[in-house]
């Protein structure tokens, strides 16, 4: 079955190991005219070791809007573009999604061909219930934001799935455990790659080993959700904060003694209380 002239292919590409690309990737790849890639030099070593021989465009995030008009241009004239970001499924912590959603808004037909992600990867690997889940990406880089982002997760019980760079991944396991409390985690690095790894144990023991040991590569993050019995407890918790501080007692103090007495995260308890309080404002 050849490519449809004036579609755009969503196709997905290996992760690391170049043998995990489908046979009707590699097909569509060499029939369609271009290849908007996100990284040419990714996506030309790939296709030089299945002798690809399309012509690449780069489409990344930083190429504006007047090389997605150029896009959409070739695919109103016929042409057949694969779509395809540095590794995985484009639209996901790529600029993909906006050449989606462009051709969508313009009639333009579009098919996906799947492929490799390194949140399905490591989640398979993790071993945690993924009944449920809840791809998130990467969190903020500013810890305010971060632990934000964080108090928004911390009541789901589906397993979180986070991307993070090496340079940060200490700060961001130090803020999990905080907001989120000790939990069960996988820290998956290089997936596919020669060097895959995959660390396990809670987030103080992943926090523990990474302080002292440089992390390196890209990593893939598998945090368990919030489990029914640990909400319940927190429900608890909260009301006897609430009850400490109708007695008298600062919300911070509050939150500080049932934390010590609970081990449950402080700062849960002080922003659940500080929500609800400003709610009756």
């Amino acid at each position: 079955m050849s490519v449809e002239p004036g579609t755009l292919y969503v196709v997905g590409t290996p992760i690391g190991n170049l043998e995990d690309v489908t046979l009707r990737a590699l097909r569509v790849l060499a029939e369609v005219d271009v290849i908007a890639a996100e990284d040419t030099r990714s996506t030309r070593t790939l296709a030089a070791r299945h002798n690809i021989q399309t012509p690449l465009l780069s489409y990344h995030q930083h190429s504006g809007e007047r090389r997605r008009r150029e896009i959409l241009d070739m695919l109103r004239r016929g042409k057949s573009v694969a779509l395809v970001s540095d590794a995985g499924m484009p639209g996901f912590s790529d600029p993909g999604a906006d050449l989606v959603r462009a051709c969508a808004q313009a009639g333009i037909p579009v098919t996906v061909v799947p492929g490799p992600t390194a949140s399905s990867a490591a989640l398979a690997a993790s071993g945690l219930p993924a009944r449920e889940c809840t791809f998130i990406g990467f969190l903020p880089a500013r810890r305010g934001e971060r632990r934000k982002a964080l108090e928004r997760l911390a009541g789901r019980q589906g397993a979180l799935v986070f991307y993070e760079a090496p340079h940060r991944l200490v700060a961001s396991l130090e803020d999990m455990l905080a907001v989120l409390g000790d939990r069960e985690a996988v820290c998956a690095r290089e997936l596919t790659k020669r060097f895959e790894e995959t660390a396990r144990g809670t987030l103080s023991d992943l926090r523990a080993r990474f302080a002292s040991e440089k992390p390196r590569g890209e990593f893939t993050l598998v945090v368990a959700g919030a489990g029914r019995a640990e909400e319940a407890d927190l429900t608890a918790a909260r009301r006897e904060v609430e009850d400490l501080v109708e007695a008298g007692l600062s919300r911070s103090r509050a939150a500080a003694h049932v934390a010590r007495r609970t081990g449950l995260p402080r700062s849960r308890l002080y922003q659940a209380g500080k929500k609800a309080e400003e709610g009756r404002a």
